[in-house]
């Protein structure tokens, strides 16, 4: 969770100016897993092979799942027993336990003495959760901490194991001046709680105006003195020389006394702890080992094969991020000294304070913050996932926050995470699904749905929306933000809500649960969801280009050239790379393809490194190993002037020529092709022989995803983008799209609906080789997903039949009577089929469109009742001739619940089930909806695109049809609550409609 309205002290994010940080790790250190682990995260992708009932049944760990906001220890077993329960009813697949509850205002309720995170009734909830969800097959997962960054108690600002900060003080001198006093103190007091500063050095460095910029003071790089051994007692005495301006500029190490969000949450009160030292680690494992980890909860632990938890990495200071060692592993890292280099590192309130000239300025940059990576993958994550291992958990963590190489961290993770709030674009989700992938991992996790100010008001299709592109990146698990705990101190109807009120105002994200209206069609949700997951953790992710970032860290928006603006539009897809990665066993070429086991990239494509003014950056190891894989035939396009490269960090003596010598006779070879310009990329890709595994000839909004797996190709579609406020919109699309096969001859294309888990023939396509062309049209968010398999793949039994190549009619599809036309109107329609031949099929007449003008409604109105968590129900009954969301009808303007909608419609006598149906058109509906048609269900719809084929329920004479639509509980709330909900507009919720029978005509082929 990152929060960007709240000002921080100093905060180190992602707002900072950021600087460069590629790291080099090793292959065991990146791959290392255990066996529990690596089953864990494989469990889907080696279950069994894909069946209509693989799919239309996802497995527990394929669901959905919610971060499950708890107030610390204060809950109830029973309670916590319910709501296991009620989220396995509605078919969610897991919970992560999470100590959250900025809603409340006086902490001192809470408790945290007794009722605390960690406290014994914590301990008891955990292991009531852990029973009942080994019953009821949820998995459980738990936050390291409370709330975030990590931080345990018992741990105090000044022990080695708290996060640290370096802070400076600075005295300007003239020319000849001499300064005499005490050393210039830090410029910024220290945090309440740290008692110990300690200085780390003192140095003088003259001023150059040359290198200054509009927030940093220039310096003369060889103009820096150490002055450390000059002080006495505290103080300094120092004669400046005459040649210039001067500064004395000293470093202060202390603890940052950082605490975890909204605290107090235990007694005594938990510090974060060092993320870039073994101590910050052990301080978290060795309170586990001796606090909370009772014989029961190891017992249980070990039996749910769950993960720990860790949210993005938000360390504030007012300088510096620290530890102890970082001058000692620098050196060790680079082979120079770190002190002389410190006046351009320190900070300000995450400005620069310092600057020697640019080039320097960034590569001692690139330095510095490629040791702090490597500090926080070994000490950090590498410690944290070993020690969970030792509890056959595993350890799912978002990685970013700092300016570290994310892209390693997500290939040593089990699981690395990314979040749809903190996230600007896809590109952030595909740095993560680069590491994820060449480390051959499975699952790529998001935390979604946290919208700033929306909460009850959020509608399960925004959520839809956001995770349709983020599927298309990369991403296969949900973990949805969330489900708050039933109740706790100042909680006012419905129930508790960890972030509403959020300073006063509506939270973030959502307290999902039996408190919504929509809860009770949620079960469509989150069998939608499982199936998108169940297919997107299958097999092998296949992507078309790896883009080489000399720069690993996410969360950022930035993209990739020419591929994220044009090349995505047109099909292709891509994931990002970094240094560290092309050390892993996976990455080696064969058949012109790097990691073909894995994502089996058709090219690498490498550009200037964007987060520093898109220089032309290679580390010579780096160059090195391109240089390799060239050779064994991987395709390569540089975009840049990279004959004239430059280390990413400060070069040896002679490295920027080996670089260079290096890099010209990787250009010399005959598969790598150096462009000049952006738009030439694609030109070069084409000229190389490349070409994505999705095609299509428009540029579309169309987003793919593809895994492999034994049996067929998975392709996952997505009309839609990540920013929901992209302009303009996403508009529908309809066009031709074509899919290549990797599995086998003369593919069969099916449609599986992830709304019914229904996996049916596709009937009208066209073929050639390993190529498959079909017709796409989406709504803006909605799916497809399309298998090429084999002649009868999911049981069906057309595999071997004729389809239809081409057709006038609107529709050809495989029903249980074969192959099937259908249209709207009357007429006749040819169809070619696959054989060559052709078929005509007249249809004499198909009723016309019936547009309901009369409807019967009965609406639950949701009413706070005696109970934080009780609901009163009033039942209104109104007819309406005209659909009108509730905000326009009278009397129900702040209405929200549950609205059933009943109409009939005529029929002429002469419909025939046999050969009429309907779609039935439901227009604008808001949130979630159940049609009925002559008391029986149609079955789960597509939330994105409300059109039902009810033909199979309709018949001749009178039919009724029954709309049940669930709000949120907003527009209520602005009326029951409004000191919070009171500034929002009502929303338009209800059956808006316009609501249209469209029949159809159709006859077997």
């Amino acid at each position: 969770m990152y929060d960007e309205s709240v000002p921080r002290r100093g905060r180190m994010s992602r707002r900072t100016v950021l600087a460069a940080a590629v790291t080099v790790g090793t292959a065991a250190a990146l791959g290392a897993a255990s066996p529990a682990a690596t089953a864990a995260a494989t469990a889907t992708a080696t279950g069994p092979g894909p069946t209509a009932g693989w799919f239309a049944d996802p497995t527990r760990a394929a669901r959905p799942k919610f971060r499950w906001w708890w107030p610390d220890g204060l809950v109830d077993p029973d309670e916590i027993t319910r709501e296991i329960d009620q989220i396995a009813d509605a078919g969610f697949g897991g919970v992560e336990i999470a100590a959250v509850h900025h809603s409340i205002r006086d902490k001192s309720l809470l408790d945290t003495a007794r009722h605390g995170w960690g406290s014994t009734p914590w301990r008891d909830g955990v292991e009531a959760a852990l029973r009942r969800a080994a019953r009821r097959g949820v998995t459980v997962d738990i936050t390291l901490g409370p709330s975030w960054p990590v931080a345990v108690p018992g741990v105090t600002p000044d022990d080695e194991a708290a996060a640290k900060e370096l802070v400076h003080g600075r005295a300007e001198l003239a020319g000849g001046a001499t300064y005499e006093g005490p050393v210039p103190p830090p410029v910024h007091e220290p945090a309440p709680g740290v008692t110990a500063t300690r200085l780390l050095a003192v140095q003088a460095a003259r001023v150059d105006t040359a290198h200054s910029t509009r927030k940093e003071t220039g310096l003369a790089p060889d103009s820096v003195r150490d002055l450390t051994a000059d002080v006495t007692g505290g103080t300094l005495t120092w004669t400046a020389p005459a040649d210039g301006d001067w500064v004395l500029i000293s470093y202060w190490q202390r603890g940052s006394a950082q605490q975890p969000e909204s605290g107090p949450h235990s007694a005594p009160a938990a510090y974060v702890v060092d993320h870039f030292s073994a101590a910050g680690t052990a301080a978290v494992t060795d309170y586990w080992e001796r606090h909370l980890l009772t014989p029961g909860l190891r017992r249980l632990l070990k039996a749910a094969g769950g993960a720990f938890f860790e949210d993005s990495v938000e360390m504030e200071t007012d300088g510096l991020v620290w530890t102890g060692r970082l001058p000692q592993e620098f050196e060790k890292r680079t082979g120079r000294p770190l002190l002389p280099y410190l006046p351009v590192l320190v900070l300000d309130d995450s400005n620069q304070v310092f600057a020697f000239e640019a080039q320097l300025t960034r590569q001692i940059r690139h330095d510095f913050w490629g040791t702090v990576s490597a500090l926080f993958n070994r000490h950090h994550l590498r410690a944290l996932r070993d020690w969970a291992h030792g509890l056959d958990m595993t350890l799912r963590s978002q990685p970013y926050g700092l300016q570290t190489d994310a892209i390693e961290s997500a290939a040593i993770l089990d699981i690395a995470e990314g979040e749809s709030l903190g996230f600007k674009n896809l590109d952030d989700y595909r740095c993560l699904a680069g590491g994820r992938d060449m480390a051959g991992h499975t699952v790529l996790s998001c935390e979604s749905g946290a919208y700033n100010g929306s909460a009850y008001s959020t509608t399960w299709d925004r959520v839809l929306r956001t995770m349709g592109g983020a599927y298309a990146a990369g991403v296969n698990q949900t973990v949805l933000h969330g489900f708050s705990y039933a109740k706790a101190p100042e909680a006012q109807w419905p129930g508790f809500a960890a972030f509403s009120p959020y300073n006063g105002s509506p939270g973030y994200g959502e307290s999902w649960g039996p408190r919504q209206p929509t809860w009770r069609h949620v079960g469509d949700i989150s069998g939608y969801l499982g199936r998108v997951h169940q297919v997107l953790q299958a097999g092998t992710v296949r992507a078309d280009v790896a883009v080489y970032r000399q720069t690993g860290y996410t969360a950022t928006g930035i993209g990739a050239s020419w591929f994220t603006s044009t090349g995505v539009p047109l099909g292709w897809t891509h994931q990002f790379i970094s240094g560290a990665l092309l050390d892993l066993p996976n990455a080696e070429v064969s058949g012109g393809r790097l990691a073909p086991d894995g994502p089996a990239y058709k090219a690498l494509f490498v550009e200037g490194d964007f987060f520093h003014g898109s220089t032309p950056t290679l580390a010579l190891a780096d160059a090195r190993t391109l240089l390799r894989f060239a050779k064994a035939g991987l395709p390569m396009v540089l975009l840049g002037a990279f004959d004239q490269a430059l280390t990413p960090g400060v070069p040896d003596s002679g490295e920027t020529e080996r670089l260079r010598e290096v890099l010209a006779r990787l250009l010399a070879l005959p598969n790598v092709v150096r462009v000049t310009e952006k738009p030439a990329v694609g030109d070069a890709l084409t000229a190389l022989g490349v070409s994505p595994d999705v095609r299509h000839s428009v540029s579309s909004t169309l987003l793919n995803a593809h895994r492999v797996t034994k049996e067929a190709d998975f392709y996952y579609l997505c009309n839609g983008k990540h920013a929901e406020t992209v302009k303009p919109p996403v508009a529908a699309i309809d066009h031709d799209v074509t899919l290549r096969c990797t599995r086998g001859r003369e593919p069969v294309p099916y449609l599986l609906d992830p709304w019914t888990g229904e996996a049916v023939r596709v009937g009208r396509y066209t073929r050639e080789g390993d190529e498959i062309t079909l017709r796409v049209a989406l709504r803006p968010g909605q799916t497809r997903i399309v298998a090429l398999g084999r002649p009868g793949f999911f049981g069906d039994r057309h595999g071997n039949r004729p389809y239809a190549v081409s057709s006038d009619a609107d529709e050809v599809l495989f029903t249980r009577d074969g192959l099937t036309v259908r249209a709207a109107a009357a007429g006749t329609y040819r169809t070619t089929l696959s054989q060559g031949r052709t078929v005509t099929t007249t249809f004499r007449s198909v009723p016309a469109v019936i547009e309901p003008d009369r409807w019967n409604v009965e609406v639950e109105d949701w009413f706070p009742g005696s109970d934080v968590t009780r609901t009163e129900k009033v039942r209104r009954n109104l007819v309406l001739d005209t659909l009108l969301p509730w905000s326009k009808i009278p009397g129900l303007e702040d209405s929200a619940g549950i609205g059933r909608y009943r109409t009939t419609v005529v029929l002429p006598r002469d419909w025939s089930p046999a050969s009429h149906g309907a779609f039935l058109d439901l227009g604008q509906v808001s949130d979630t909806f159940r049609v009925t048609v002559n008391g029986k269900e149609s079955g789960p719809a597509d939330r994105l695109s409300p059109v039902l084929d009810v033909g199979p329920l309709l018949r001749r004479g009178e039919n009724t049809i029954e709309i049940e639509v669930a709000t949120p509980l907003v527009n209520r709330l602005r009326t029951t609550r409004p000191e919070v909900f009171g500034s929002l507009t009502r929303q338009d919720h209800g059956l808006v409609g316009p609501v249209r029978l469209v029949p159809y005509a159709q006859a077997g082929i």
